[in-house]
């Protein structure tokens, strides 16, 4: 991924993004082809692997023991070049965006696999659910268990992108997040948010 200075992140940005934006698209190579699968993934605890798993008949299983590339995307909107206080301007893009990329290895023991499951529905269940996986009938989660791949993603490398108009004046910065915050949609709201934390954090 290109990444001016002035847009990369910083390493627990980096973890904050992937806890924050767990549906990944998860790429590899197959026999010479590209293959792309949009999946959860969760960071392990010591930040050194990514876990989840594949449905059975996913060919992507077949990318054992090879080198995979799992894209993590943020909040993203356009930005107009009319909220500047200049007519020497274009139309850009803000966005946050995590790149990881690390060896896939299946995942075989038992309680390691009921362990990630347990992490995944703990994480995306919400605290007063009545869904608890230990109390559903433990032969259906075994039979259910058989049709997936689970596996873990050994960390080679990792790297995030933060195109928050760094590049730009403060004024015109707060006239952006000003026009920002007036439109309705979450990414907007969450792009003039995370461009405050950076004003806040640079003064």
């Amino acid at each position: 991924m290109y990444i001016p200075e002035y847009f990369k992140m910083e390493t627990d940005f980096i973890y904050k993004c992937i806890e924050e934006n767990p549906f990944s698209l998860l790429v590899s190579e197959i026999q010479g082809n590209l293959s792309a699968t949009h999946i959860p993934l969760l960071l392990s605890k010591d930040k050194q692997s990514l876990i989840g798993h594949f449905a059975k008949p996913n060919p992507q299983k077949e990318s054992l023991g090879k080198e995979v590339l799992c894209i993590f995307s943020g909040p993203h909107c356009y930005i107009s070049p009319s909220w500047y206080e200049t007519d020497r301007a274009v139309p850009t893009w803000n966005f946050t965006a995590v790149h990881v990329k690390g060896i896939l290895n299946i995942v075989e023991d038992p309680n390691l696999i009921h362990d990630s499951l347990l992490t995944l529905v703990n994480r995306f269940e919400s605290k007063d659910s009545s869904y608890k996986m230990d109390h559903v009938d433990t032969k259906y989660i075994e039979g259910l268990k058989k049709g997936i791949v689970p596996f873990e993603i050994r960390i080679t490398s990792i790297e995030g992108k933060a195109k928050l108009s760094q590049n730009h004046s403060e004024e015109r910065k707060k006239k952006v997040i000003s026009e920002l915050e007036l439109l309705p949609g979450e990414n907007e709201k969450a792009i003039a948010k995370l461009m405050k934390d950076e004003l806040t954090k640079g003064s």
